[in-house]
């Protein structure tokens, strides 16, 4: 019995250090043992001749003051990072809602799926008429930011503000990057581990200043490698990569309709396809400072606020400065 126990003892700790390797720890394809910071809740979906489930978090505060704010997230997340968000919009009364886009989080991750800005921004239109609301704040970040907007534009009856935070797509990548087939971002996002995604955050989203609280955003990334799905994760992740590259919205910034506040870390350096092109020209993609202010200058009724000595991530990098300027804007 004893060697018995022995032998389980090995295999656990065996299995544990698998999972918690360089920090790593295996993750569900639907985050089913990561918990968000508030209930989530799932609406059903049938697109493309398939049934989905799209998870969202619906907070709404003792104190509703009458108006909605939705919560894009960025590409390499999910709307858990929204945490400090949600808690202090709430506590200004705003009900806030944060929808997990279908092949990211605790949302399911298609066999197949075109994706589209279009047919994200109809799931989201979607959710918000099956939960009521008429009339939102959007706000999104970096790949949220063109989910934004391609949803204003879509939906202007509905956009009561749009809030752009550092979103990405403020340039034209096919213009400067070589083009490259679904299959190549496949196998890219098949050779991810842990090292190297946060070696991608380090010195894309943060410039080389690291915090132990930026961790967890490499850790549920980094644990889907460990899944033996992670196929599927890595299929979608190529699908949204050319849809990042293929659909850009910049062109039409113009027709935005409704008030707009850009805000804009100012040492963000994000950019697509960096890696295919001479340090010389990589250099000068994603310079936030000097896009900033073209964007503002592109969009009517838009203010900028621009964060200095901040990247990719004013919310989690310099939440108070971020919550201030947002709640500026919204309580207008």
């Amino acid at each position: 019995m004893m060697m018995r126990m022995n032998f389980m003892l090995a295999f656990v700790c065996s299995m544990f250090s698998v999972y918690c390797q360089d920090g790593n720890k295996w993750m569900d394809i639907m985050l089913n043992n990561y918990e968000y910071p508030y209930q989530v809740q799932y609406f059903n979906l049938n697109i493309q001749q398939q049934d989905l489930k799209m998870a969202y978090m619906d907070v709404v505060p003792k104190n509703f003051n009458g108006k909605n704010v939705v919560l894009l997230h960025g590409k390499n997340f999910n709307g858990a990072y929204w945490r400090s968000t949600i808690e202090r919009l709430t506590e200004e009364g705003f009900r806030v809602i944060v929808p997990d886009q279908i092949g990211f989080g605790k949302s399911s991750k298609p066999q197949s799926f075109n994706y589209t800005f279009q047919q994200l921004a109809i799931n989201t239109k979607d959710l918000l008429d099956h939960i009521g609301i008429k009339k939102a704040i959007v706000l999104g970040h970096s790949m949220g930011g063109m989910l934004a907007t391609r949803f204003a534009l879509m939906y202007p009856e509905t956009t009561e503000k749009l809030i752009l935070e550092n979103p990405i797509g403020l340039e034209d990548w096919k213009l400067m990057v070589p083009y490259k087939p679904i299959d190549w971002w496949y196998q890219v996002e098949l050779g991810q581990t842990y090292e190297k995604i946060k070696s991608y955050q380090l010195d894309n989203y943060y410039d080389g200043h690291w915090k132990p609280e930026y961790e967890e955003w490499v850790m549920l990334q980094s644990g889907w490698t460990l899944n033996s799905d992670y196929p599927r994760i890595a299929w979608n992740a190529a699908l949204t990569f050319d849809m990042i590259f293929t659909q850009p919205v910049l062109y039409e910034f113009e027709n935005i309709l409704c008030p707009t506040l850009l805000i804009i870390g100012t040492r963000d350096k994000t950019a697509l396809g960096k890696q295919l092109m001479s340090k010389e020209l990589a250099d000068k993609m994603g310079d936030y400072k000097r896009l900033g202010k073209i964007t503002a200058a592109k969009i009517p009724n838009s203010k900028l606020v621009e964060l200095e000595n901040v990247g990719h991530l004013p919310h989690i990098e310099n939440f108070e400065s971020f919550i201030q300027a947002l709640i500026q804007f919204i309580r207008i």
